[in-house]
């Protein structure tokens, strides 16, 4: 088991390959569909402008500026958590199972290289674009567990803020602090994906059942 303290510099993520386990510890983020179709299109792609700040919060401008030392070395977690204490906002996460991965696809190897951050955990795995991404940021997926959303809760120590809450609690990004956050590599950054290698084998095994 790999012990890694958030941020994490590059030459680690070159020392991983699929199949490692890692134990993370540090500041990372969470961040699904919406806030990954935000920051590419208003920040990396700039089609959209960024929103000003309102009722005293803090501009689109000002929270990426924050965004952009929080992610870098850092990752992405691809979870929509149940929070209690939103009412006082003392905020706890009470569930915080990974979500389907493939859905930022699209966006996931931009939002990498664009932040320096050192990789994503979910769960399902990327596609081949995001691979490349692995590659050349460098970054790796994660694995996180599935259907143990509780447990992985009691592995968030405290939550520090949150940044775009108007997205709605699922789809906002949480800043939280994590410690010892289990997971596996399932992408490296050498061009090696897990979850390719079990496609491919799974295929050749049905292939191998329909001529028999």
């Amino acid at each position: 088991m790999r012990e890694l303290t958030i941020p994490v510099s590059a030459a680690t993520i070159r020392e991983l390959h699929i199949g490692d386990p890692v134990l993370l510890t540090g500041i990372m983020v969470t961040g699904r569909d919406t806030a990954h179709k935000w920051l590419e299109e208003t920040f990396i792609k700039k089609i959209k402008a960024p929103a000003p700040a309102k009722d005293g919060g803090r501009s689109d401008e000002e929270i990426y500026a924050e965004l952009k030392k929080i992610l870098a070395g850092s990752f992405i977690y691809h979870c929509g958590p149940v929070v209690a204490g939103l009412d006082t906002k003392q905020y706890r996460f009470v569930a915080a199972g990974p979500t389907t991965s493939i859905r930022e696809e699209p966006f996931q190897a931009d939002v990498m290289k664009h932040f320096d951050m050192r990789g994503v955990i979910g769960k399902g795995g990327m596609g081949p674009r995001t691979l490349q991404g692995c590659k050349d940021t460098p970054a790796v997926y994660l694995h996180a567990i599935g259907g143990a959303a509780s447990l992985i809760a009691q592995t968030v120590k405290r939550v520090v803020g949150v940044y775009k809450y108007e997205f709605g609690v699922p789809e906002a990004m949480w800043v939280i602090e994590v410690e010892k956050f289990p997971a596996v590599v399932t992408m490296d950054s050498h061009g090696q994906s897990q979850h390719t290698a079990i496609f491919d084998n799974s295929k050749k095994v049905l292939e191998k059942l329909f001529k028999e």
